[in-house]
């Protein structure tokens, strides 16, 4: 009998992504492997999970929205009907295995699995758990982490610290600086910086960039943005017209991003730090303040601590960050000193680790 394997969560690029990798590394050893996956209804998982060759059922559920009470009046009832569809989807399927990667939807699954005793996995990728996942922790099989230091948020005989799943097109990439640069119609000679908030674009690095984007370009600079889709039409709109920008709210090759790059601005998610590891790029982080326990910020520090990487705070980005690009783009010493020292922390076999634990323990 080929093994069932239901894979929950989503909500952003760092756990869909990183979801997908352990689906392809489990179908890699298995390749009779059934996989279903649960997401959230709306989310980026709805469509990018289908775009991967998986099929995905969606919960009508929402998180708990810190910023407006009143918004939460809905979520004991959509909570309650997203437990109903788990069972049937459960009951249905018949999974030997549940792995959870974070996002609300994947708390469901996972509860419902382990009240009816299926081996339930965790994938953390955080250096700081987030409480639903800490809540499943106790009850789950195995808890793969990103970082070691976890075990103030699970029990330590279920850790273990595997890295973060980078996706293929990305550790296994081929493409040269000069497909890079091609691929985003710019310039070879010419230095080139990223930059990236995320799945769903960062407000404050987008109003840095357009506030300073002549000042890049007068220093030589070209731009690949990727805004995020609030912010689309504004960076479109500012960008026409100019040489040496490219902007979309989305790259969907990302692959072709980071062999353009010389240097890269980005939030601090754990699936930007581990891609940018694999990646060898310099980078300038401007952590994500309103993370859960501004786990953005701690993501951060540990690179820079080993000098991999600098950092500007939120709140300064609008002062800082196009002065600090500028002045790193000119340092070519300092370019190098940090991809030397991001190269050395670059994971890029987690998603076979994680598929092989799971394989063997079901």
């Amino acid at each position: 009998m080929s093994k069932r394997v239901i894979i929950a969560g989503g909500g952003t690029g760092g756990h869909i992504f990183p979801a997908i990798a352990i689906a392809n590394a489990l179908r890699k050893i298995d390749e009779k492997i059934e996989i279903l996956f649960v997401g959230a209804k709306g989310k980026m998982e709805m469509e990018k999970v289908p775009q991967a060759g998986y099929k995905i059922e969606g919960l009508d559920i929402a998180g708990f929205n810190r910023s407006s009470l009143i918004k939460n009046i809905g979520l004991p009832y959509k909570l309650a009907k997203s437990f109903l569809m788990v069972r049937s989807i459960v009951k249905r399927f018949k999974p030997d295995a549940v792995i959870g990667v974070g996002g609300y939807s994947s708390f469901p699954v996972l509860r419902v699995a382990q009240a009816k005793r299926i081996p339930t996995f965790i994938h953390e990728s955080n250096s700081f758990a987030g409480k639903s996942n800490m809540m499943l922790g106790k009850k789950a099989t195995k808890i793969f982490t990103g970082t070691d230091g976890m075990e103030k948020f699970f029990p330590k005989e279920k850790i273990m610290v595997t890295g973060n799943p980078v996706r293929k097109a990305i550790t296994e990439a081929l493409v040269s600086r000069k497909e890079g640069i091609e691929f985003f119609s710019l310039e070879e000679s010419k230095t080139t910086v990223l930059v990236v908030g995320g799945s769903l674009g960062a407000k404050s690095i987008n109003e840095a960039i357009d506030k300073g984007l002549d000042e890049l370009l007068v220093a030589g600079l070209q731009i690949i943005w990727q805004t995020g889709k609030p912010y689309a039409e504004k960076g479109k709109q500012r960008a026409a017209g100019k040489q040496g920008v490219w902007v979309n709210e989305f790259i969907t090759q990302m692959e072709y991003a980071y062999a353009a790059a010389d240097i890269v601005v980005a939030r601090a998610g754990a699936m930007t730090v581990a891609e940018l590891c694999v990646a060898k790029k310099p980078v300038l982080f401007v952590p994500y303040p309103f993370a859960a326990e501004d786990h953005q910020t701690v993501n951060a520090m540990a690179l820079i601590k080993k000098n991999a990487a600098l950092m500007v705070k939120d709140t300064e980005a609008k002062q800082k960050l196009v002065f600090m690009t500028i002045e790193l783009a000119k340092d070519k010493g300092k370019q190098e000193e940090l991809e030397t020292n991001i190269s050395k922390l670059a994971i890029t076999d987690a998603d076979v680790k994680v598929a092989e634990e799971i394989l063997k323990l079901i």
